[in-house]
């Protein structure tokens, strides 16, 4: 993998949006598509990926129900839920349930999901650091304690 793109999981269960998007940000990302939820899954464990792009109905599991099974063990990734339908309920599920960093209707244009995907990205980075210093500070903390406790029991 490129290490400068941006790795994408592109999932929809119609392969025609699948070779779109590729087609359209294959140049710019690193792409990788699936055409279920259980294909992404898979994917997921074998590739470091920094945003994930749902269609939310798909046959075997819909977009909400695989963003909280990606939750489970995959919850760095950013997510983005794609919809052909106007379903609220979908919508605040995803938000609820999945977690999702943004929500966008079908057919996507390009220069907005472009966009998004910028924003995506830039989150990832900032929790990535963020995740980073957390574990710093409690290597420091543990470290401070044990320096604590040999002080106290000398």
């Amino acid at each position: 993998m490129p290490r400068d793109k941006i790795s994408i999981l592109y999932v929809d269960d119609e392969e025609n949006n699948l070779f779109s998007f590729k087609a359209t940000f294959r140049i710019k990302y690193h792409v990788i598509t699936a055409l279920t939820g259980q294909e992404a899954l898979k994917i997921l464990g074998a590739n470091q990926i920094q945003i994930i792009i749902t269609d939310q109905r798909m046959p075997e599991m819909t977009g909400v129900e695989f963003l909280e099974k990606v939750l489970e063990k995959f919850p760095d990734p950013m997510r983005i839920l794609l919809t052909g339908y106007t379903d609220m309920e979908a919508v605040v599920d995803a938000v609820n349930k999945g977690k999702i960093f943004h929500y966008l209707a079908k057919p996507w244009n390009e220069e907005e999901l472009d966009l998004t995907i910028a924003m995506a990205y830039a989150k990832y980075v900032e929790k990535a650091a963020l995740k980073e210093l957390n574990e710093k500070l409690e290597g420091s903390n543990d470290q401070l304690e044990f320096l604590l406790r040999q002080k106290l029991l000398s």
